[in-house]
């Protein structure tokens, strides 16, 4: 594809693309240094891709955001071009047989606290946070967990006023990824601070069980058949399968099943595991819409933790082996319950729910 953007970067071949757009493999076409390059078509008046871009130059510069080398317009696209970075955790974790020691779960959550510490201190939630939206650093920053995709990021108060967003509730799902948005989120409750805390906390679960209990549910593509009680006679059933049939949604089905099955699972879910887990669950889960929440002492919890079972915080992960040099994955949808292979790249359904 010979087509440039910036006047200096040229794409390269397409590795993602969804409801939050199509990000390429980018080159800067005198450096020759490898970029990312996210474009969306430029046919609507609220684009995703501009709100992005304005939240990545608002937290560029903080530890662990990528760096924006351009945005704008290009023929009927927008587009945005920023650092191409290492793999994400979701490929880490895939790498490393889908399970990470305690030792590496310890060192991304102390680092994972922190980013959603700083994206909160400048009056937004994230709203997507999953192992597919953090990425490793490379060259010398290897050991830097990013933050990226801020296409569902959205402010929780005035950034003047730092007053809240009032308490909302709508009639359907919220929005994001369902394998680890907060309850709240099921339910339609507006997200705040204390859902991206809990949705981390479904992430180091995650990574020290290898799996979450309700990871497989997904609803039939088409509604189940409904019975009729023995006073009903069969019009009245046919007009209530109809009704069904017309307002069936598998997406929505789907949020509605794992909300079912985060809500069953809460007494167990951290059973076996050290209860620092437990403790960072049940207090993102305690806590109230508006609450402030305690990001320094949950560090020092966790690190508490690291202390008590000798942990050195080295920066060595699993996945660390002198010399190896990270493979080439910028912003792959490869988290579960959210992406499917599309061709050559991925799509990502928990963007595309967003248009539904």
């Amino acid at each position: 594809m010979d087509y440039t953007v910036g006047g200096k970067y040229r794409l390269e071949e397409e590795i993602a693309n969804g409801g939050c757009g199509t990000v390429f493999l980018g080159v800067h076409t005198i450096a020759g240094k490898e970029v990312a390059i996210k474009l969306e078509p430029a046919m609507t008046r609220n684009s995703p891709l501009k709100q992005e871009s304005k939240i990545y130059k608002t937290l560029m510069g903080g530890t662990g955001v990528p760096w924006i080398m351009w945005s704008g317009k290009k023929g009927d696209y927008n587009v945005l071009v920023i650092d191409m970075l290492g793999p994400s955790l979701e490929d880490l974790f895939k790498m490393c047989n889908r399970h990470f020691s305690l030792k590496t779960v310890l060192l991304l959550a102390d680092q994972l606290i922190s980013r959603i510490e700083f994206i909160h201190s400048h009056s937004l939630v994230h709203r997507d946070i999953k192992p597919a939206n953090f990425v490793m650093g490379v060259g010398k920053a290897a050991h830097l967990v990013n933050v990226i995709d801020f296409g569902l990021a959205k402010k929780y108060r005035d950034t003047r006023t730092l007053v809240h967003i009032p308490y909302k509730k709508g009639e359907g799902h919220g929005v994001g990824t369902s394998l680890f948005a907060a309850i709240n989120t099921h339910i339609g409750i507006e997200s705040s601070r204390r859902d991206d805390l809990e949705s981390l906390a479904y992430m180091l679960i995650y990574f020290l069980r290898g799996t979450l209990p309700w990871r497989k549910i997904r609803a039939p593509h088409t509604p189940p058949m409904l019975t009729a009680p023995a006073s009903e006679g069969n019009g009245g059933l046919s007009d209530r399968q109809e009704q069904q049939n017309n307002n069936y949604n598998p997406v929505s089905a789907t949020w509605d099943l794992i909300r079912d099955a985060k809500i069953s699972a809460e007494p167990l879910l951290t059973l076996g595991l050290p209860p620092e887990f437990d403790i960072l669950y049940r207090y993102a889960r305690g806590l109230e819409f508006d609450d402030l929440p305690d990001y320094e002492g949950l560090r020092r919890l966790f690190q508490g933790l690291g202390e008590r079972v000798g942990i050195d915080y080295d920066g060595v992960f699993d996945w660390t082996i002198p010399g190896m040099r990270h493979h080439r994955i910028v912003n792959r949808r490869t988290s579960e319950g959210s992406s499917r292979k599309l061709g050559g790249g991925r799509v990502c359904e928990a963007c595309s729910s967003r248009r539904g």
